[in-house]
């Protein structure tokens, strides 16, 4: 079993953490969330980025990891980017918690989302369906308030992966 946490913050009020399980290179990965401080009774998008740096906040993290280089779309969709996790929903208090089962998601293996960068977006992801060309590789999810600073571009966590998976 190998586990990822990553730890999102940012310049807003949006905290948390994103955590993720697989079991085996060829095992769906398990995504698991818990985040406040969003708006309340909403959709906010959230997706794994390319690039683990956070040097100039989440906007260095770059575009969604999408090694195959296929159009944005939703998590359950077989065609999408890899790190296309939909959207967030927020109670009345703008905290959103859940988990969900996904097959393109890896920890283990050349594809490993393990070093990159975790965003929660300000806005709805439109999931690919917004009908413009920057829905098919943002879903026009808007600004990035909040993002990992634990799992994103630190080589000491890389290293302790490598060890935790001998």
């Amino acid at each position: 079993m190998v586990k990822a946490v990553a730890v999102v913050r940012g310049d807003s009020k949006v905290t948390g953490t994103v955590t993720f399980e697989q079991e085996s290179e060829s095992s769906p990965t398990t995504v698991s969330w818990d985040i406040t401080g969003h708006d309340p009774n909403a959709k906010r998008g959230m997706h794994i980025h390319t690039f683990g740096d956070n040097t100039n906040g989440c906007t260095s993290a770059g575009p969604h990891f999408n090694p195959h280089g296929t159009t944005h779309g939703n998590r359950t969709d077989d065609v999408r980017h890899v790190g296309d996790l939909g959207n967030l929903e927020t109670d009345g208090q703008g905290n959103a918690k859940g988990s969900v089962q996904d097959k393109f998601i890896k920890l283990i293996g050349p594809e490993s989302v393990i070093g990159r960068t975790v965003v929660v977006h300000a806005g709805t992801d439109d999931l690919g369906k917004g009908g413009n060309e920057e829905s098919l590789k943002t879903g026009n999810a808007g600004p990035r308030p909040a993002c990992d600073s634990s799992l994103a571009g630190t080589q000491h966590l890389r290293a302790w992966f490598q060890w935790w998976i001998g």
